[in-house]
């Protein structure tokens, strides 16, 4: 056994040296410490999951190419992991955060994910993917700069404004869990925090005296980029700044055609980009408003989220009432013009020298097309769960590439029907079996009653179409074939469709899901396997040493191995179960 730890440790030791020695691009390094603290941000003391004692988390900030090394310590008291939602993780599902693909992290251990932001610029977020522990916390925004040989399409702002907006509850995510667990609706949000605070007193029935709000520091003149996401469980929110234009740049890594907008709907799980000028006299200073949206709003007011715009010739507080929402909630054809509105800025260059628009997808032949229909959840085996074509997901025990690799029989099926079938809805593991190099089609069928976002991990999807009604293939006949957006989180409208298309050129095991927390925690998900037969390396990276260790994700070590290996002045340790 002593000659076995001797050998393993050299092996790691020289595996992980090659690694962060021999690498073309830079690394950044963090340490993320995630744990439990107790604020108020809505008034009522709760327990919120904390990444370095802050609340949201840092920012992980990379450029281009770079290699990104971050160690996650769980000081939970339950599994956890991080998934990078938009970040691509080129060849390399092992490390992409989800029970799909990775082993969770225990309570007092710690896993370090190691990626490349290969090919990308951008906004996007954290968050933990397990246990619906988004609710209470745990994200924080990650920004991909350009390489300096490369312009941006607009001047350079004169800063960077974080916003993180979200749905948020006054119980913590245990007690959400168990009001799911029952079979009971979450019901509507105590309220929308911003940037991990409570709203402003804008109206002293609505928002009691002594909620810490966020301020946003601005001078006069300048233009800053604010990086808006909505990290929320549910909730569609309208963002709007008191009489300021939101010029939109950007959307989750693809530059957009430049239009102002004087409000714009992000929904959950969505990250924007906006130029805003601060053009205005200052006479006070104004509000910062994100409100829920497609819901009664007369019923939901106080799900609104309100943070200050302060100049720093400001001649006095906010005042007033709020600006006013968009007023088309009972006319959806209309609302549905915005994110039909949002197009690539096909001359732009973005992770890449040449423009964007230089990939020609309206050219290219569709190989492949599933139909993924989401219905409001059912009970299934006496539980509450959400179905896509009928099969609601269970996480396999063994993530599903490892399964492959070590020939674990029966971890999963790869079934899921390429269409709804008329049967009894089921739980399942079943996977969508994809073709490497294929060029999909994905029909997003919403025959919910509410707003959906879905997402798919490790890839961009062309966003071609939506509309109201069932999709037929004569709706291929409006499709955008030249300049749609490229984004991995689209809104499906309720009664509605969203098409995309989807290059499948990254080799690994991807989540396919929708983004509404509950939703998602009750099994509207599944995973799309990629694999090259012909495989010899190039296109799939192998897992990491202290993945394979824990293959069925049982903590049954008899002994513990740490390596902590010493660079550019970090500490990074890597525990080694047996």
């Amino acid at each position: 056994m002593a000659q076995l730890r001797v050998s393993l440790f050299l092996s790691i030791h020289i595996a992980l040296l090659a690694s962060l020695c021999f690498a073309d691009d830079p690394y950044v390094f963090y340490d993320f410490k995630l744990s439990y603290i107790t604020v108020s941000p809505l008034g009522v003391p709760q327990q919120v999951i904390a990444v370095n004692g802050a609340f949201p988390g840092p920012v992980v900030n990379a450029t281009t190419n770079y290699n990104v090394a971050i160690n996650v310590h769980n000081q939970l008291d339950e599994n956890l992991l991080i998934t990078w939602p938009g970040i691509q993780m080129r060849r390399n599902s092992w490390q992409d955060g989800v029970l799909g693909t990775n082993c969770p992290i225990h309570p007092k251990r710690n896993f370090t994910y190691q990626f490349q932001v290969k090919d990308q610029i951008g906004s996007f977020f954290y968050f933990p993917s397990l246990n619906f522990q988004r609710a209470s916390g745990g994200f924080g925004p990650i920004i991909i700069n350009n390489r300096n040989i490369i312009a941006i399409p607009f001047g350079q702002p004169d800063g960077d404004v974080v916003i993180v907006i979200g749905d948020w509850y006054t119980r913590n995510h245990t007690a959400l869990r168990t009001t799911l667990d029952s079979g009971e609706d979450l019901g509507m949000p105590d309220g929308v925090l911003v940037n991990g605070r409570g709203p402003y007193r804008y109206n002293t029935t609505l928002v009691p005296d002594g909620i810490e709000y966020e301020t946003i520091n601005v001078d006069p003149g300048k233009t800053y980029r604010f990086r808006v996401h909505n990290v929320g469980i549910s909730t569609s929110l309208n963002f709007r700044i008191q009489g300021h234009n939101l010029l939109l740049v950007e959307t989750e890594g693809y530059y957009t055609t430049q239009q102002n907008f004087s409000s714009f709907d992000i929904h959950v799980g969505q990250s924007y980009s906006f130029l805003v000028t601060m053009d205005q006299n200052a006479t006070t200073d104004y509000y910062i408003v994100a409100s829920a949206r497609f819901v009664n709003e007369s019923v939901w007011e106080r799900v609104t989220g309100v943070a200050i715009l302060h100049y720093s010739n400001s001649k006095g507080p906010a005042t007033g009432p709020l600006p006013v929402p968009p007023s088309d909630i009972y006319n959806q054809w209309s609302a549905m013009s915005q994110p039909r509105a949002i197009r690539q800025n096909t001359t732009a260059s973005g992770a890449r020298p040449n423009p964007q628009g230089s990939f020609h997808y309206g050219s290219i032949n569709v190989t492949d097309t599933y139909v993924l229909q989401s219905f409001p959840p059912v009970t299934i085996e006496g539980k509450l769960r959400a179905t896509l074509n009928g099969i609601s997901f269970v996480n396999p025990d063994t993530p599903i590439r490892l399964a492959d690799l070590h020939n674990v029989k029966g971890a999963y099926k790869l079934d899921f029907p390429n269409k709804p079938l008329n049967r009894t809805p089921r739980v399942d593991r079943s996977v969508i079996n994809a073709t490497y190099k294929g060029f999909i089609e994905v029909i997003l069928q919403n025959n919910d009653t509410r707003m959906q976002s879905f997402h798919m991990d490790g890839y961009a999807f062309f966003v071609v179409g939506m509309d109201f009604g069932v999709w037929t293939e004569n709706s291929r006949n409006n499709y955008n074939k030249w300049d749609a957006i490229s984004r991995c989180t689209t809104e499906v409208y309720p009664g509605a469709w969203t098409a995309v298309l989807i290059s499948l050129d990254n080799v690994g095991v991807w989540n396919l899901r929708v983004e509404n927390l509950d939703r998602w925690y009750l099994g509207q998900e599944t995973y799309m396997r990629i694999t090259n037969p012909e495989e010899n390396g190039d296109t799939e990276m192998a897992p990491p040493a202290n993945g394979i260790t824990k293959l069925f994700c049982k903590d049954i070590a008899q002994w513990e191995l740490q390596v902590v290996y010493h660079f550019g002045g970090h500490n990074f340790s890597f525990n080694f179960h047996f």
